[in-house]
């Protein structure tokens, strides 16, 4: 008699705080991405980051400077975060860019709302990079999980339902989920790769690892620094060709330390 051998395996809770990220995404599987992946040489970038925490006598996360240049791309460009309603197109004079954080909300540890940097084509480096550790390091935020046990208790439907309300309000649209998004997986693991993301917005940066590779500087072969990077617009609203051009005006201030040298 052949005895079958018993697969352990342990039951947890799903997390309260993925269940409105989970609704979030539903609501665009509809869309009709196309992803760009590009490489951006941050080789000097880099060492102007280093430089510029140095002369500041503070602190500057890469992430908050990717911000940065891509609130100034938008701004020159801001109909790629524009999106499609009852036949218009609703274009936004602000960029109010999504930015993933980690947070811990009742002992729970997941990548929450994305933090919601307001008007970041206006703001300054500095004020972008504040604002996102203030956000990281806040331990208190009783009303965002009242909201979070509140919407877990609601059935599918009225969370679907809810959701494309919002939604295809613009001023709710841009208070609740900004009009861009970016996320930096890339910087919690180390090495070059490209994320694939489910986007949840017209355009959505995924920001992936960095990798040392020859390139040519001024007719010479030298070991550079190259930032893998997944820009997603949907199809709907922008044509291949203008999110080609967005894409190298956001090459452009990233590779140049815009912001990091003036």
């Amino acid at each position: 008699m052949v005895k079958e051998k018993q697969d352990k395996f342990t039951v947890i809770p799903f997390p309260k705080i993925r269940q409105p990220v989970v609704d979030s995404l539903h609501q665009s599987r509809h869309m009709s991405t196309i992803h760009a992946l590009v490489e951006i040489d941050v080789t000097d970038t880099r060492k102007w980051v280093k430089d510029f925490r140095k002369t500041t006598s503070g602190s500057l996360s890469f992430t908050a400077f990717l911000t940065f240049c891509l609130g100034k791309a938008i701004d020159e460009n801001k109909i790629v975060h524009a999106y499609r309603r009852r036949g218009k197109l609703i274009v936004y004079d602000h960029v109010d860019i999504a930015v993933v954080i980690e947070r811990e909300i009742d002992h729970e540890r997941a990548p929450i709302y994305p933090h919601v940097v307001k008007a970041a084509n206006v703001k300054t480096l500095e004020q972008i990079h504040e604002e996102i550790r203030t956000a990281q390091k806040r331990e208190d935020l009783p009303t965002t999980q009242k909201w979070v046990n509140l919407y877990w208790y609601l059935p599918g439907f009225l969370r679907s339902l809810l959701w494309r309300t919002l939604l295809n309000s613009p001023y709710w649209r841009m208070r609740l989920t900004g009009t861009v998004g970016i996320s930096a997986v890339g910087m919690f693991g180390r090495g070059s790769g490209w994320g694939i993301p489910v986007p949840a917005y017209n355009l959505s940066i995924t920001v992936g690892g960095i990798s040392e590779k020859p390139g040519v500087v001024k007719g010479e072969v030298k070991i550079r620094e190259y930032l893998s990077v997944t820009a997603s617009f949907n199809h709907d609203t922008i044509d291949g060709v203008p999110a080609a051009q967005f894409m190298q005006r956001f090459r452009e201030l990233v590779e140049s330390g815009y912001g990091l040298r003036d």
